[in-house]
């Protein structure tokens, strides 16, 4: 016998965050894979696992509740909306549960992730149900319960038949009685009006058997069984309603309906158990049900993959997306921003380069003017595992795609095209060297590719001696052997390639440290490796170069950075060194014993560094200072897990995509100009109820920018890095100025070109 005791005053931990966006962060969130529907008139309710879509079938009015307006979920598993408090409320796969209240603010009820004492891989929340102004929620371990009124926690129990935890699947009340379906210990029950609920002996087995959910309508139980049959209850005794086609995902009521949701079947009774509609596809819908629910006289369905469909209920084989406009999935592995167009890839291989289960999920593409549209599976002649992307740089409508498992793919405005064995001839792309050979079998595992100053592109090829690959210009192939330096050979697996302003090709491993190679001086290769190299890791994930001739190295295990890649030219051997930071009285390592996944130098020759599980840090030039650090805790970052980070040069926003989303911050270290001719300020004029900062763009770097009042006092200066420098509208950070008009000096470096701006400043 245990936790018989109730810990009344457990739960009191909560935190309330506002839901107020910040104009810099953009999110390009999916919202194809829905989790959880339901409805209350005028709206349907949609959760995916990050997010909370509202559509208002009055007004057709769309809302959208994500890490951008404050939802900081963890993992969604439920929805509930409660029209008589007007909240939106979900739980999470680590207990947690977020609640939008009608004024936009966001409570985050933390007490069952740190409070309770159970088991973490416990606390799931698996079903919300209100009764009487009072939210019961159904978890791995047993039922919270949350008081509406005041949002704090009222009590926990553990219904097992000897106290013990289960999990809770789901709760229905009838006739003020509380029914909950257990794994372990069939369906428990017990008066709502006992006082003692706590104690687990006040609970008692209202059936035995393997149930899955249950609910109430038209004043009887409802429950579905493990072995996919629909029961009604007279009494204590269970009669078979149906058997379904699979397992029984959702019983949701709403108005005069039952809706019963299996992964591929649908199916509306009415109060007299009549069949309404049955649903088995859905044109054009490729992906299985998730949730469904009715409300005036539509059904709402949601799916893993094609998102939200509604249609009227008697016109079932007519059926429209509801879902906002996104990228195909949250989960994307590669970002690349063109001119353009922002592209995303979902395909993917684990940190040992395993791409399987191979993906086919094709690549979708943004634009300004269309929104999102996607490449499918299909169309890119069935390429699989799509790692990464490179946009020709002299006409951004060819791209090339890289697949580690397919090849290369082409794509432009006219045709898609794949490079394997078959077409790149013997000097071409190569599949990996099965034992036995297998001359049928196609495998060949191309990672990011990179043009060159001459528009050849450069790739890796893994698992063979003969790993670095160019496509050049006029249109053939030539291979370049490294094997013959590196232990594993063929092997070795390679990340992203680099270039640097040489032309020397850096080649990330996963055994061997970082290749170099630049053909222009006799195919010359050096490898940086821990034993001559000062690396901390032979596994290398990402080689940057920067706009200063160095050579960032981000490892499994740290930072490493080789001070000049002219050094390639010249030596046989590379030695690279750590940044020692100084923290107080303490003298550290810049990232040590970090694994980092993806470093990028922005226009001010800041890097961005991504740390797994552990968000994007911002630091200066030479690593000494931290400018900014994002986490899912600090900023709208949706994860932790960044692995991929791309910048637009000209605007310097910056595109993170992450595990459960993509997601970008705009930056105010831009690509500088070559002049003058086309500096803007930004916002302007600044109206009173803006917040952020002013804007000073299209700056050559090391221009000099002043800014005096209309009396010529000055406010303000500075010297800018890359193309963008901000102003806080404070003189010299003292005081906030005052209405007016501001001007805006500017001039180069050398004083030869010079320009002349104005602010208006509204307060």
């Amino acid at each position: 016998m245990k936790k018989t005791v109730l810990i009344y005053f457990l739960f009191i931990f909560t935190s309330t965050a506002i839901a107020q966006e910040d104009a810099r962060w953009k999110g390009y969130f999916s919202y194809n894979e829905i989790v959880d529907v339901t409805a209350a008139s005028p709206n349907a309710y949609a959760a995916t696992i990050n997010a909370i879509l509202e559509n208002n079938f009055t007004s057709n009015n769309q809302k959208i509740t994500n890490s951008i307006n404050g939802l900081k979920a963890e993992n969604i598993t439920c929805l509930h909306y409660s029209p008589t408090f007007n909240l939106k409320i979900v739980g999470n796969s680590n207990g947690l549960l977020l609640i939008v209240k009608p004024d936009g603010k966001i409570a985050e009820k933390t007490a069952i992730i740190e409070e309770l004492p159970v088991p973490a891989n416990t606390k799931r929340i698996n079903h919300l149900m209100e009764h009487d102004g009072k939210l019961y929620i159904a978890t791995d371990y047993g039922i919270s319960v949350l008081d509406l009124t005041n949002l704090e926690f009222i009590s926990t129990y553990y219904i097992g038949t000897n106290g013990e935890e289960t999990p809770v699947y789901q709760t229905t009340v009838l006739n003020n009685t509380i029914y909950a379906v257990t794994r372990d210990f069939g369906i428990r029950a017990a008066d709502l009006n006992n006082n003692f609920l706590y104690d687990f002996s006040q609970w008692n087995t209202f059936h035995n058997g393997f149930w899955n959910r249950i609910t109430t309508f038209n004043n009887s139980l409802y429950a579905s069984s493990v072995d996919n049959s629909l029961y009604q209850f007279t009494g204590a005794t269970p009669l078979l309603l149906l058997t379904m086609p699979s397992a029984c995902l959702h019983l949701k009521v709403s108005q005069d309906y039952l809706t019963i949701t299996c992964s591929n079947w649908v199916r509306v009774f009415n109060s007299n158990n009549g069949i309404i509609t049955t649903i088995n596809n859905i044109e054009n819908v490729n992906s299985a049900f998730t949730s469904a629910a009715t409300l005036d006289n539509y059904i709402i369905i949601g799916t893993e993959g094609d998102g939200l469909q509604k249609a009227a209920i008697s016109q079932t084989n007519s059926f429209e997306t509801i879902s906002p406009n996104g990228p195909l999935k949250n989960a994307v592995f590669r970002v690349k921003k063109a001119p353009t167009y922002l592209w995303a890839t979902y395909g993917d291989y684990t940190t040992d380069y395993n791409p399987y289960p191979l993906d086919e999920y094709g690549i979708s593409y943004f634009s300004k003017d269309n929104g999102w549209e996607y490449h499918p599976y299909e169309s890119l002649l069935e390429a699989k595992s799509l790692s990464g992307i490179a946009v020709n740089p002299s006409n951004e409508n060819e791209v090339y795609v890289a697949s580690f498992f397919s090849g290369l793919l082409k794509i432009t405005a006219n045709e898609i095209s794949l490079f394997n064995t078959t077409n790149t001839g013997n000097n071409g792309l190569e599949s990996l060297v099965l034992n036995p050979p297998n001359p049928n079998y196609i495998d060949v595992r191309v990672n990011t590719p990179a043009f060159d100053k001459e528009g050849n592109l450069w790739m890796t090829n893994s698992l063979v001696n003969k790993a670095l690959k160019v496509l050049k210009t006029n249109g053939t192939w030539q291979s370049y052997n490294s094997g013959v330096l590196l232990p594993q050979g063929i092997n070795e697996n390679y990340a992203a390639l680099a270039i640097d302003e040489n032309g020397t090709k850096w080649m990330p491993s996963s055994y061997d440290g970082l290749v170099g190679f630049n053909e222009k001086y006799n195919n010359k290769f050096i490898v940086i490796n821990q034993e001559n190299s000062n690396l901390p890791s032979d596994r290398v994930n990402v080689a940057a170069p920067d706009n200063s001739g160095r050579l960032w190295i981000g490892t499994a295990r740290g930072l490493r950075v080789l001070q000049s890649v002219d050094r390639f030219i010249s030596e046989t051997e590379l030695s690279t060194s750590n940044i020692v930071i100084q923290d107080g009285e303490l003298a550290q390592e810049l990232f040590y014993q970090q694994t980092i996944l993806d470093i990028v130098v922005d226009g001010a020759n800041n890097k961005w560094v991504s740390i797994a599980d552990a968000g994007v840090f911002l630091v200066s030039e030479n690593g000494q200072r931290t400018i900014a650090r994002f986490t899912k805790d600090n900023s709208p970052l949706p994860s932790n897990s960044v692995g991929d980070i791309d910048i637009d040069a000209t605007s310097g926003e910056v595109y993170f995509a992450t595990d459960k989303g993509l997601v970008s911050y705009l930056g105010t270290s831009t690509k500088a100009s070559d002049d003058l001719a086309n500096v803007y300020c930004y916002p302007n004029p600044v109206r009173p109820e803006y917040t952020g900062t002013v804007k000073i763009a299209g700056l050559t770097d090391k221009a000099n920018v002043k800014i005096v009042d209309i009396e010529g006092n000055l406010v303000f200066e500075t010297t800018s890095e890359g193309g963008t420098i901000e102003w806080d509208t404070t003189a010299f950070g003292s005081y906030r100025v005052a209405s007016g008009v501001y001007m805006v000096f500017i001039a180069t470096k050398d004083g030869l070109d010079t320009a002349v701006k104005k602010v208006m400043i509204i307060r």
